[in-house]
């Protein structure tokens, strides 16, 4: 190992690569590169966390994984596999969750550095409170596609995880998914909903539940009537993409007065004769007829592996082509349908999951980087630790791994790491309950675990059962809260305070948000002019992004977090442009990013006029 050959370090630093004990948070496709980087580097005490187990899918970058790795415990097996490159390595791997309470502070304060290589936001934000609870440097870390990003976080020396908000996953009223598709998107969700009925163990029923059995004597759940017809890749399709539709048009009311609605595919094209696809590359499009020849094949043998499977019930995943087929398939047939641009497979598989395919190398680029700055943290040279950034095509420079030029320092601002952190949430108390706030804004938004919360010396909720407060079922205006009211909350778990003053504020319209969380009264100030002078949406305009995603019974579906290690500044990074509606505005963050980029390009337009007069 690199530390025990002579020359290589200096023995001060041979001495603390061997002795500092490090935490690895992640065992995915960044985890496996920084374990194996680790360990031949010459660090023997090392601890790694993960909840996960192995998939078929992870097995084209996760270089530590084989085949019969497959259903096993990640950690485990990652440890299992670099103790080939080292065995005199002390490893401890858990199967578990970082977010459980048994890894609380006591847990944390073992390790001298932690690094992460985790793939959502909750978990991030968790370990980034931990540490920085328990003063330990953390490593943050993520990949996108051929981008990436190590960042140094420590506590009021640089930015932590959460100086600056992340943006919310996007969500989607099920109304729009079921009866007013108006994007793909909305298609390609509503495709992976009608494999889980068809197939799966899914609760959301995309395909109208007005089938009647064979007989005529009952009607019945879509699966139970593809059980019924023995899943007749004819009739499904028929059943799906023609009486359903029908049924839809049936509802004169759904479709008044708007822009877009179905219509009825010539029937002729159930019966027609098989099209060739196979020809087709990836990145191009189907034809309608390609599109429903696909459908009829993929549900033939996704029939034949529902018939194998463990208690008849499948698990939709992109990298089984005909699960993928079906998808696919499905999606353009019902964009034909609704008017809307078909995509091709590539685009698809992309934003099934909204994700950006992970790349090996990609990974052990940054992996490589995180090394790096452990070394430069061990040794103390905190500000050698800028934030670097790994691009897609190299810079003017012809560099393709990029440093900030100096490490940022914390936002006086931030609720996590200030010192003096308060918020406001602007709520309706006479509706908004304490369930929907413990639940929606202290775990959910502010990502706490075991929250306490204090009004004007009363407790109303309570991480200890012994205290018996159970004001759950109550408005917050029943428990005594009123406009101005502050909250004192505790998360002891995390050693997380914060405060929060409350902002009384009828909700106007059925469309707006249960609540709206703001960093001062100023901000929300703005707010507040910004929406009385800019254009209000038309009425039952179903299709706004991330405008009710905190509504606990609300009906929504929400794109999920970027899967496996696609994270890039933000957790949530939209792969298809099209489905954006809203302008944002930018970022603290990324007006510094545009600052930096400026004052690099200015001072190296000095270095060439310089160079040229000299």
């Amino acid at each position: 190992m690199a530390a025990a050959i002579a020359g290589v370090f200096q023995p001060e630093m041979q001495n603390l690569i061997k002795e500092s004990k490090v935490l690895l948070v992640g065992a995915g496709g960044i985890g496996c590169e920084v374990l194996k980087n680790l360990v031949l580097t010459g660090f023997s005490e090392l601890e790694i966390i993960d909840l996960d187990t192995i998939e078929v899918s992870n097995l084209n970058r996760q270089f530590l994984f084989n085949k019969e790795s497959v259903g096993k415990a990640k950690s485990h097996v990652a440890k299992t596999s670099v103790l080939k490159f080292n065995p005199n390595v002390n490893i401890t791997s858990h199967l578990g969750d970082i977010m459980d309470t048994k890894y609380g502070v006591a847990f944390f304060n073992k390790f001298k550095l932690v690094i992460n290589a985790l793939d959502n936001k909750k978990a991030r934000s968790h370990v980034n409170r931990m540490c920085l609870s328990c003063d330990i440097p953390l490593i943050e870390s993520g990949t996108m596609g051929y981008t990436g990003q190590v960042e140094f976080i420590k506590k009021g020396i640089s930015l932590c995880y959460e100086c600056y908000p992340k943006p919310e996953p996007k969500s989607y009223p099920m109304c729009t998914i079921r009866n007013t598709p108006k994007e793909p998107i909305h298609c390609i969700i509503w495709s992976k909903f009608l494999f889980g009925q068809l197939f799966g163990e899914s609760d959301e029923d995309v395909s109208m539940d007005e089938a009647v059995s064979q007989d005529g004597s009952e009607k019945m759940s879509a699966r139970n009537w593809a059980i019924d017809n023995e899943y007749n890749p004819k009739k499904l399709l028929k059943k799906v993409f023609y009486d359903d539709i029908q049924y839809l048009l049936s509802m004169e009311d759904l479709y008044k007065d708007k822009e877009i609605k179905p219509v009825l595919l010539d029937e002729a094209l159930f019966n027609q004769e098989q099209v060739d696809y196979d020809h087709v590359p990836d990145s191009e499009l189907l034809t309608l007829e390609q599109c429903i020849s696909m459908f009829l094949d993929c549900t033939s043998s996704i029939k034949q592996k529902l018939e194998t499977s463990k208690n008849r019930c499948l698990v939709w995943d992109k990298d089984d082509d005909d699960l993928m087929n079906f998808v696919v398939s499905s999606s353009n047939i019902r964009s034909a349908i609704f008017n809307i641009p078909f995509k091709s497979h590539f685009d698809i598989k992309s934003m099934a999951g909204n994700i950006i395919p992970a790349i090996a190398t990609a990974n052990a680029m940054i992996a490589g980087q995180i090394v790096i700055h452990a070394l430069r943290i061990l040794s103390g040279k905190y500000e050698r630790c800028q934030t670097v950034f790994l691009r897609k095509m190299p810079n003017h420079k012809g560099g393709i791994l990029v440093k900030d030029r100096y490490l940022e320092k914390p936002n006086p601002k931030c609720m996590v790491c200030s010192t003096d952190g308060e918020i406001v949430l602007s709520t309706d108390i006479y509706n908004f309950t304490v369930k929907q706030f413990e639940e929606l804004v202290l775990k959910k938004k502010l990502n706490m675990v075991a929250p306490d919360v204090l009004v004007d010396g009363r407790m109303i909720i309570s991480s200890d059962e012994d205290d018996e407060v159970d004001l759950y079922g109550k408005t917050l205006a029943e428990v005594g809260v009123g406009d101005g009211s502050r909250f004192s909350v505790d998360d002891y778990f995390q050693n997380y305070s914060i405060k929060i003053k409350l902002y009384q504020k009828e909700k106007s319209e059925e469309e707006d948000p249960d609540f709206e969380i703001f960093g001062n009264l100023e901000e929300l100030n703005k707010a507040d002019d910004i929406k009385n002078n800019v254009a209000q949406p038309e009425e039952n305009d179903d299709c706004l992004i991330e405008k009710d995603e905190n509504n606990v019974d609300g009906d929504l579906v929400t794109i999920k977090e970027q899967e496996d290690d696609t994270v890039i500044k933000e957790d949530t990074m939209d792969s298809d442009p099209e489905v954006v509606e809203m302008d944002q505005e930018l970022s603290n963050e990324e007006i510094l990013a545009i600052k930096r980029k400026a004052d690099e390009a200015i001072e190296d337009i000095n270095g060439a006029k310089k160079s040229r007069v000299d």
